[in-house]
């Protein structure tokens, strides 16, 4: 397989690399992409999203509880949504704004693949 250098991708497409590096809900990508794009609707995100999801070199997530070693209570990606779901998850607004509540539990995350790790930075 090859792999493109993050300077060959779109800035938009460096952003949702950005977003799943960081393992950050999916609305964190706003503050990651252009002006232009910040405040884009979900068709018009999800139109960059899914290509790279295709690709192979992200997936997405539900934030699910954690506990750490120590006992201390947290937040980690669970299972990967399977593909066919993603096109309706992404349609809807809510997952692309941050919660009122800053509730995180459940929210979608950004994760990149084995793949995605790969591409040179």
């Amino acid at each position: 397989m090859s792999y493109p250098a993050t300077d060959e991708l779109s800035s938009a497409e460096r952003a949702f690399m950005i977003n799943a590096t960081e393992i950050d809900i999916l609305p964190g990508v706003r503050g990651d992409l252009d002006e232009s794009l910040a405040s884009a609707g979900p068709a018009e995100l999800a139109a960059i999203l899914l290509p790279l999801i295709d690709r192979g070199w992200i997936e997405v997530c539900r934030c699910i509880p954690w506990t750490t070693v120590d006992g201390t209570p947290g937040l980690q990606p669970g299972p990967s949504i399977p593909r066919h779901e993603l096109p309706y998850l992404l349609a809807d607004a809510d997952n692309w704004e941050y919660p009122d509540n800053f509730e995180w539990l459940g929210r979608l995350t950004l994760v990149l693949t084995e793949a995605g790790q790969q591409i040179p930075r």
